[in-house]
């Protein structure tokens, strides 16, 4: 049932599509050239000849004439779309992975129009109107997409459109599933239960039952009750698993493989086929690429030399508040763990007291920290005081984006304790990061935030770097947990 509904619910998707590409290129022939809108026309009357309306630059076709590029205009963003997963389930999915993915979209899509137009040699269409239509087309349909999905993650959280699955093996991964299912109930995922060998029938986890063992697999699935199964098989019970897929495979039922082992790989492995054998490489580094180092380093330095121009004067009018309100340096100086483990000088504004080094570098700040100033708290709220730092991104030491850098102290101290911390330090450590814009930052989960620095480590691309930038300035989570 739940196979025919997303069959349904993508048809759908794509009529309405076809249908705002149309609507946003007709909408933006109108904002472009209607007498109403456009900057053509502001101080009188367009001029016109035979007719027909005229820019500084020659004629403006008539609308008939921009109809005929739809032809080639609508299917080829369909495709785009489905390239860029915009017709995947998105039960999981949340609104600014769908925003990114429109954006990307539309991106690739004007793209290719400039391009068609170039080839075919047809100079004479406006491109600020593609620009207009690519903007109109991303909020028509992206405010489309948060209603559907809106409606359909109330109509779950009332019991209805629900995905039912079965799991297979009690675990810690088991544990986790039900954990993160539980907290999203606008998912829509029914357990109707566990099935496992080592525990005993009627044992429970957070209300799910071990409901029998793997050997009652075949006959339940015979049922033909469930739209998943998902295997959350012990990683010493992996004996079993070619036997229970075979099952699954037998009946036909959509199967998902939860591994136990997701504290050694990453969540995105990377692998390579070796003639024929599937290779697991159990670290995968993008940035351990010399070209996408090269590429990364290079945005590093324009950014910076751009942020430092445009913000000189107002990191004046800073320094001379820092300077009126308390006694002490303007800049402030830490030591701090870098690419390869190698320490590196962190500048800041100086945003609290003077004080005893040894006493600093062992401490995090803390809500209500009385050491802070008056001006350093509102700094630290609007990360004012991390503005040095582009200096850092300049010399090399940092990037714009990626792990925080940690002080000496807890480096050691979280090494000892933290799986896989140290593989934060195979990247420059940036002014913002993955942690930062999901509010893991200051006294927080360091756990959590190792798991979103890992994630950027293992996961990096130029959109993902794109992405935080944005978020830093205007996502809702960035600013949480600042003092």
């Amino acid at each position: 049932m739940i196979k025919e509904n997303q069959k349904l619910l993508n048809l759908f998707h794509v009529i309405v599509d076809a249908i705002i590409i149309i609507v946003s290129f007709i909408l933006a022939y109108k904002l472009r050239f209607d007498d109403t809108w456009s900057p053509l026309i502001r101080y009188g009357r367009p001029l016109t000849r035979y007719g027909i309306i005229l820019s500084p630059r020659g004629y403006i076709k008539p609308l008939s004439d921009y109809i005929t590029m739809l032809v080639f205009l609508v299917p080829s963003y369909l495709i785009i779309y489905q390239f860029c997963d915009l017709y995947n389930p998105k039960r999981t999915n949340g609104k600014r992975a769908e925003l990114f993915s429109l954006v990307k979209a539309n991106f690739f899509g004007i793209i290719y129009c400039m391009a068609i137009l170039y080839f075919i040699k047809q100079t004479n269409y406006a491109r600020l109107f593609l620009g207009i239509f690519a903007i109109t087309n991303l909020v028509i349909d992206y405010i489309f997409r948060l209603a559907i999905t809106h409606t359909l993650r109330q109509m779950r959280r009332s019991g209805k459109n629900l995905k039912h699955i079965m799991l297979v093996g009690y675990s810690r991964t088991a544990e986790g599933y039900i954990d993160r299912l539980r907290v999203h109930p606008e998912w829509g995922y029914f357990i109707h239960g566990i099935l496992d060998d080592t525990k005993p029938v009627g044992e429970s986890y957070k209300g799910i039952n071990v409901i029998g063992n793997t050997n009652m697999l075949a006959n339940l699935l015979s049922s033909n009750e469930f739209d998943e199964i998902a295997i959350t098989l012990s990683i010493d019970e992996y004996s079993k698993l070619e036997h229970i897929v075979t099952i699954c495979e037998k009946s036909g039922v959509h199967t998902k493989f939860i591994p136990d082992y997701n504290h050694v790989i990453p969540t995105k492995p990377y692998t390579e086929d070796l003639d024929g054998l599937p290779v697991i490489h159990v670290r995968h580094v993008p940035l351990s690429s010399s070209l996408n180092r090269i590429l990364k380093r290079g945005v590093d330095i324009a950014g910076s030399l751009l942020g430092l121009i445009l913000l000189s004067p107002f990191m004046l009018i800073i320094a001379a508040l820092i300077k009126l309100t308390s006694k002490g340096p303007l800049i402030f100086t830490q030591t701090r763990i870098g690419l390869h483990n190698k320490e590196f000088s962190m500048y800041k504004f100086r945003s609290m007291q003077v004080q005893d080094e040894k006493e600093e570098r062992k401490a995090w700040t803390t809500a209500h920290d009385p050491r802070i100033t008056p001006i350093g708290r509102f700094m630290r709220k609007t990360n004012i005081d991390e503005l040095p730092q582009l200096v850092n991104v300049l010399r090399g030491d940092m990037s714009l984006v990626g792990p925080r850098p940690e002080r000496p102290f807890f480096v050691k101290k979280f090494q000892e304790t933290i799986p896989r911390y140290m593989i934060k330090h195979q990247v420059r450590p940036g002014m913002t990061g993955w942690a930062q814009v999901n509010g893991y930052r200051g006294d927080t989960s360091i756990t959590k935030r190792i798991e979103c620095d890992l994630y950027y480590v293992e996961n990096w691309t130029f959109w993902l770097d794109f992405k935080i930038l944005f978020l830093t300035f205007f996502g809702s989570k960035t600013n949480e947990n600042a003092y």
